[in-house]
């Protein structure tokens, strides 16, 4: 009597395939049309779960009581306010003429841009004031108290009130610059990101609105003017400043800053010399598309003297 397996072997070699080996491949068939439609279904229903989420957190109004700071306009709190908007990183996200800037343009991450800052066409209203100045830079606030896209607040909310006066008299009187940047609006990838945290979309969330601005900061070469100076890298290198992961979407791993990362073994003049030309002392050139040392550059010997010696006492 013939076998299953040799009569199966019999029907496959005259090109006949058998019922029950049909059968299994419209089981098998079926299983995957489910698993897909399902993992399809997942993805669907995570994705409109993530744009409800991320709008309703945009829309989201914040009620904070706004400080009023006492701002000067003499040529030595404009020459501050001009240096600080370089060594803070403004004229990075905003354009050197803080007209406004494309920081990314494609369909999947979406159209990431900063606000005209001047009081050009398509820029700040010819009528915003201090107030509005700090409820944007300490709240990461718009007027109506609805959250500022990418506005590092939970960085400027540390800075001394003389700074934040500095800047906000320099930004005041910058000409104006006629551009209109576009809106502000995100692809499918750039919602996910953002419910994931890996582009902090919305600083306002995680800045502390109830902190209180120090007076002023004690400009000298010591760890404690150097951690005053320190949370501007803290968008990168992160709170604690060990590096992770990046938080440009496919940048690369941000680099530990720290007394155990690299720049931990340089000398106080290596490093100033890193942050001043873009060469570490082991030749290496930096990007700075990665690390801006074209703004760090800007800082004195003293600064990042200080700096390092505050990086230098983190283990």
């Amino acid at each position: 009597m013939e076998s299953a397996e040799k009569r199966e072997f019999r029907f496959i070699q005259k090109g006949v395939v058998p019922s029950n080996t049909t059968t299994m491949i419209k089981k098998l068939l079926k299983i995957i049309g489910i698993t897909l439609g399902s993992i399809l279904t997942i993805i669907i229903l995570f994705y409109g779960y993530t744009y409800v989420d991320i709008n309703r957190r945009t829309e989201k109004t914040y009620e904070v009581v706004v400080k009023s700071i006492d701002v000067k306009m003499d040529s030595a709190t404009l020459a501050l306010g001009q240096r600080l908007v370089n060594t803070r990183a403004c004229t990075e996200c905003h354009g050197k003429d803080l007209g406004g800037a494309s920081l990314n343009d494609d369909a999947v991450i979406g159209k990431l841009v900063s606000k005209n800052i001047t009081k050009g066409k398509g820029g700040i209203p010819a009528d915003f004031g201090v107030s509005d100045w700090v409820r944007a830079m300490k709240h990461g606030l718009d007027r109506d108290g609805k959250p500022l896209y990418l506005m590092p607040s939970h960085e400027l909310s540390l800075l001394s009130e003389s700074d934040m006066a500095a800047i906000i008299a320099y930004c005041s009187q910058v000409p104006p610059v006629d551009r209109d940047p576009g809106k502000f609006t995100l692809g499918p990838l750039g919602y996910i990101l953002s419910e994931f945290g890996l582009i902090p979309l919305l600083p306002a969330e995680f800045t502390d609105h109830q902190i209180e601005l120090k007076k002023e900061v004690k400009r000298e070469v010591s760890a404690a003017y150097g951690k005053y100076l320190s949370t501007t890298c803290i968008n990168c290198h992160g709170a604690t400043l060990k590096g992770g992961e990046s938080p440009v979407p496919g940048g690369k791993y941000v680099a530990n800053i720290t007394a155990t990362g690299n720049p931990g073994k340089w000398s106080h003049q290596e490093f100033i010399t890193a942050l001043h030309t873009g060469v570490t002392p082991e030749g290496k050139t930096l990007n700075p598309g990665e690390m801006p040392w074209t703004i760090t550059k800007s800082y004195t010997e003293d600064e990042l003297t200080a700096l390092h010696m505050y990086l230098q006492t983190l283990k």
